[in-house]
């Protein structure tokens, strides 16, 4: 799977909040990002799949 750089507009407190959360959990903040977005895929359809 390919991957694909994004620009978005986040508040800069929550940013700068959540990178810091991240690098204290060792965690990578992109990959943090793309499986909340995996997780709300999930959540909203069935299994995953479109309805």
């Amino acid at each position: 799977m390919a991957n694909r750089n994004v620009t978005l507009s986040i508040d800069e407190e929550i940013y700068e909040k959540y990178k810091q959360h991240c690098k204290d959990k060792a965690i990578a903040l992109s990959r943090s990002i793309e499986l909340f977005m995996e997780e709300q895929l999930q959540r909203y359809t069935e299994g995953g799949k479109n309805k």
